[in-house]
């Protein structure tokens, strides 16, 4: 019998940047081996322009996303909830694996250092996806 594919939450406080790239980053990568959501504790009005500007760059469109509220089912059904700078505002859910990522929150910031912090999220999300992957053995 086959396991369901893992579920992953990238949570940060807006949804408007890293965690809105960190899950096109895994929809890519994980090929529908991965159930992704991305979602905000207090979510902003609409994806930062940068961010979806070198997102393209890498051939991912994420302009058609918007900030989504966390709920309690996405919480509940994520086996790993990775965290980026939303500290207590950031709720826990018992039970499931949890990751902080120190990353530079790229609102108002110049597109050259919203590349830097993708290429950052790029390499830890391919490292993330490849582990949610690997037989178990």
């Amino acid at each position: 019998m086959n396991a369901p594919p893992p579920e992953v939450l990238f949570l940060c406080v807006h949804n408007a940047g890293r965690s809105q790239m960190a899950a096109a980053f895994a929809r890519e990568m994980g090929t529908g081996r991965v159930v992704v959501h991305s979602a905000g504790s207090a979510p902003g009005e609409a994806l930062n322009p940068a961010v979806v500007e070198v997102m393209r760059e890498k051939g991912i469109d994420i302009s058609n996303e918007s900030p989504r509220k966390l709920t309690e089912e996405m919480g509940r059904s994520a086996d790993v909830v990775v965290t980026m700078g939303c500290g207590d505002a950031c709720p826990v859910y018992p039970g499931k694996r949890y990751v902080d990522w120190e990353l530079t929150d790229p609102a108002g910031k110049q597109t050259d250092e919203v590349r830097l912090i993708r290429d950052d999220i790029e390499r830890r999300v391919r490292d993330l996806v490849d582990s949610l992957l690997e037989p178990n053995t």
